[in-house]
């Protein structure tokens, strides 16, 4: 059974510290048990990276061994060309997160760039958005 990917971008690993008013108290690591715990025996990769160029490795990976991809990229939403490329190039299906509803927040947060290659975009659910968006990729990974 291939394994589901769950990415995130830069500054996540600063969740619970990091302006709780706008992303919560829960740490990354609460969010891995939790999204752990919804997949139960399939094999999950979570991984958390301040670099793009990580990031894009990791996409990579995810191309050649994964069956779905749940991606947080943070700040690379909004400028990283480099990112959408490279999940233009996975055929499974990506689901882009934010803990914040972005569309709420200032222009600068409007435009996802990976949102042209998501199959679908959860926002503004918090923490929680982690366990609905692998629920939503496991039922696209079995369909």
């Amino acid at each position: 059974m291939k394994p589901v990917y769950v990415l995130n971008g830069p500054n996540l690993n600063r969740l619970g510290k990091r302006e709780p008013h706008i992303y919560g108290t829960t740490t990354l690591a609460e969010i891995e048990e939790n999204c752990r715990k919804v997949v139960g025996d399939r094999p999950i990769i979570f991984r958390q990276t301040n670099s793009e160029e990580t990031l894009i490795g990791l996409v990579h990976e995810a191309i050649d061994e994964g069956a779905g991809i749940v991606i947080n990229p943070a700040a690379f939403t909004f400028t990283s060309l480099a990112l959408l490329d490279a999940l233009k190039m996975f055929e499974g299906p990506v689901i882009e997160l934010h803990i914040s509803n972005i569309h709420k927040r200032e222009q600068i947060y409007h435009k996802s760039y990976v949102s042209m290659r998501a199959d679908a975009v959860i926002a503004g659910l918090g923490a929680y958005g982690y366990e609905a968006a692998l629920v939503a990729l496991l039922r696209l990974v079995r369909d």
